[in-house]
């Protein structure tokens, strides 16, 4: 199945879809029946405890695994078909750990981004303006010949970020992206992703914090093997379902801001 060029894909149809899918490790359930749209424009949240199959989820949105029932689409084709990686910007639960050892600048790491388009051997101006614009969106600018391994968690995130919108990603899926980053800059980055989201970008996100997916994601989606709740966060404030999810007498809390 080939991918549409993004011009002639229908606006309204979802940029991904999973339907009814259930997936197992061996004889043990991870999922089981799911289904949750992501509309283009999106701030989907996905929370639920540890276990609960949120990080399997992303895999199989990626195209990494595939389900055992049900299907994944993304952008209009089946998942593990998908061949446009460009269009998806993925930053993974322990990439900044990882970035601690790499012996790469900030503007290096940003023009990863690049690769896909780029001709043979060299950069264009068009891509040196793409990486220049994605490191001054994303406030890094002053950061750009550092080390990312001198960087704090915060800011080596919004570096994986500027790498994502210098491919011109049409997706950003974060996998509990600020682990071990403090209060101040993760208010920062949610502000940055707020941002971004704001201008068009669609991002599906797992977060542990729920009080600042609900702050700050449009839609939420809760799971535990099956989903409890998909919807708006003040709807999923007001249920009960986080209690079912994690099986115990759960609560909101909303930081200060």
């Amino acid at each position: 199945m080939t991918t549409a060029p993004p011009d002639e894909q229908d606006a309204t149809e979802p940029i991904v879809s999973i339907d009814d899918v259930t997936f197992r490790y061996g004889d043990r359930p991870v999922l089981e029946d799911v289904s949750i749209d992501v509309d283009p424009g999106a701030f989907l949240g996905l929370v639920g405890p540890n276990g609960s199959g949120k990080s399997t989820l992303l895999e199989l949105v990626l195209g990494l695994k595939r389900p055992d029932a049900g299907s994944v689409t993304l952008f209009g084709d089946r998942a593990h078909e998908f061949d446009n990686g460009e269009r998806i910007g993925y930053v993974a639960q322990d990439a900044t750990e990882t970035a601690r050892t790499m012996p790469m600048t900030v503007r290096e790491v940003v023009a990863m981004g690049r690769y896909p388009h780029r001709l043979v051997g060299r950069f264009s101006r068009a891509d040196h303006r793409a990486i220049d614009e994605a490191i001054a969106r994303v406030g890094i600018t002053d950061l750009a010949s550092r080390r990312i391994g001198r960087l704090s968690g915060g800011q080596r995130q919004r570096v994986f970020i500027a790498r994502a919108l210098a491919s011109e990603a049409d997706l950003l899926i974060l996998d509990e992206p600020t682990v071990g980053v403090d209060a101040e800059s993760r208010e920062a980055f949610y502000t940055l992703l707020g941002d971004l989201n704001a201008s068009g970008l669609t991002i599906v996100l797992i977060e542990h914090d729920i009080g600042v997916v609900t702050t700050h994601a449009t839609e939420i989606a809760c799971l535990n093997r099956r989903l409890y709740f998909d919807g708006d966060p003040a709807d999923f404030v007001a249920t009960d379902a986080l209690s079912q999810a994690y099986g115990t007498d759960q609560h909101v809390v909303h930081h200060d801001h």
